[in-house]
């Protein structure tokens, strides 16, 4: 028993243990947020519903059949079958009815509503692809943030650590006479910038961290963490395509344009069905019915009276009328009255209409209107689609020179740092334009991973509009 409670606390704590060390990758990040997104799984009810509306509209060439069917009690004065008398009795009928109804014909209606409800199942997937699709951009550049985020420290503390060095050196040259008081004192305040700077890094890091574990609604914002993979600077061809290329490939694919081209061919098909309430409609029907009663009912006995009702002038013969004997019986067998009291009922209907207060009519009217209004959307999201990739493809290429620029600067910093040190080491320099000097290094480093994250992500914007997935980073 012993054994088993240990290797249940064993499994606990391991299983515990790699949920702390699950590092997330950019595909990770991304497939969990698709998966458990509130707005796409709403869109993904949506989806749903016009997957009903299709059945509905479906169900609209089929036959309709319904079934009734009643039985009731009549009590109070009713009268006698037998005596003719009037009296107080309880009689009971039962009475059954099914029917069938067709549209043979209904100005295409029917078959207008059918392609409408395809259309508008393609509508809903394209709009919830286009979701999709923000939200894996959004999910990337949070991504992006926390990499930044993550290197910027790595950064600071590395200086931290070059400067841990150069104050034990002025240290050690301030208690031998070498160098002033003022310089440990400059290099002391260096130090102590770095550690605030150091601080601010690592906020800026779990601010980071939570604001990407928030987009994947994950709640264990301390034991979250991206993978440690070092992001290089991608290649890609992407830069040399035109913007105009660019713009050409995404009519192709991108959701928002396909959303608004269905758009329109709904509210075309909305006008057909506005216009189709203006033609005669067709409609054939059949009914059967039965019914059964529960009373008494009189019935002959096969015996006759006579009655005299006259006689013969020439004879004196008497004339005799008979009439037969009836008595009493019970209701017919229920299953025989259903077949011997039925009926059916069937033909065509037919409705023209003629005048309804303009409705119909103002339906195609604003049925037009809906087109031409989802033509001009068309054209809308195509112009700031273009507008867009034109703006996303100068950043990118702006992005990239600046982390061009970036580099270089920092290699010029990096040497002026290194002369710096070694005219500082000597008793050249002061500490003070040897913090100077520091302080541009440092700032030359935190552009330069500023200045790469920078481009990576308005790089992948751009790869993005060109059709390239955003998890592939």
């Amino acid at each position: 028993m012993k054994l088993k409670i240990t290797t249940l606390l064993l499994l606990s704590c391991s299983y515990f243990v790699s949920a702390q060390e699950k590092k997330w990758t950019l595909r990770e990040c991304v497939e969990y947020a698709i998966e458990n997104n509130i707005s796409i799984k709403q869109s993904e009810l949506d989806l749903e519903n016009a997957e009903i509306d299709k059945s509905d509209a479906f169900g609209s060439f089929l036959p309709s059949v319904n079934g009734s069917a009643s039985h009731s009690w009549n009590v109070g004065l009713n009268q006698d079958i037998t005596t003719g008398v009037l009296r107080t009795a309880t009689t009971q009928f039962s009475s059954g009815r099914v029917s069938l109804g067709v549209d043979i014909f209904k100005g295409l209606q029917i078959q207008n509503r059918y392609r409408r409800a395809k259309l508008n199942i393609l509508a809903n997937q394209y709009q919830m692809d286009d979701m999709k699709d923000d939200i894996s951009l959004a999910v990337a550049n949070a991504y992006l943030q926390v990499l930044f985020s993550r290197e910027n420290l790595a950064v600071q503390k590395a200086q931290y650590a070059v400067t841990e060095q150069d104050l034990k050196k002025t240290k050690e040259l301030v208690e031998s006479g070498v160098l002033p008081k003022g310089d440990l004192l400059e290099i002391e305040a260096t130090a102590a910038t770095q550690e605030q700077q150091i601080i601010n890094a690592e906020n800026t890091l779990r601010i980071s961290k939570i604001s990407l574990a928030q987009l994947l609604l994950l709640d264990d914002y301390e034991n979250f963490d991206v993978a440690d993979e070092d992001y290089m600077i991608p290649k890609s061809t992407i830069i040399g395509v035109t913007p105009d290329e660019i713009y050409q490939k995404a009519l192709t694919f991108r959701g928002d344009v396909k959303l608004s081209q269905a758009n329109i061919e709904i509210a075309e098909m909305d006008l057909k069905i506005a216009k189709g309430a203006l033609m005669p409609s067709l409609t054939g029907f059949y009914g059967y019915d039965t019914r059964v009663s529960h009373q008494d009912r009189s019935v002959a006995t096969g015996q006759f009276t006579e009655t005299q009702i006259g006689t013969v002038q020439t004879t004196g013969d008497a004339v005799v009328s008979q009439s037969p004997v009836f008595g009493v019986a019970g209701p017919l067998p229920f299953v025989d009255q259903l077949w011997m009291n039925d009926g059916q009922s069937f033909g065509l209907s037919l409705n023209v209409p003629i005048f309804n207060g303009f409705a119909a009519r103002n339906n195609v009217k604003r049925g037009q209107v809906n087109v031409k209004r989802n033509e001009l959307l068309l054209k809308q999201t195509k112009l700031d689609l273009e507008n867009t990739i034109n703006q996303v493809w100068n950043d990118a290429q702006s992005a990239f020179k600046a982390y061009e620029a970036s580099d270089k600067t920092l290699e010029a910093r990096k040497l002026a740092y290194q002369y710096a040190k070694e005219r500082f080491d000597v008793g050249l320099m002061n500490s003070f334009d040897f913090s100077q000097a520091q302080a541009r290094l440092d700032n030359a480093q935190a552009e330069l991973i500023r200045a790469k994250y920078d481009y990576i992500f308005k790089l992948k914007v751009l790869e993005y509009y060109f059709g390239i997935p955003v998890e592939e980073l």
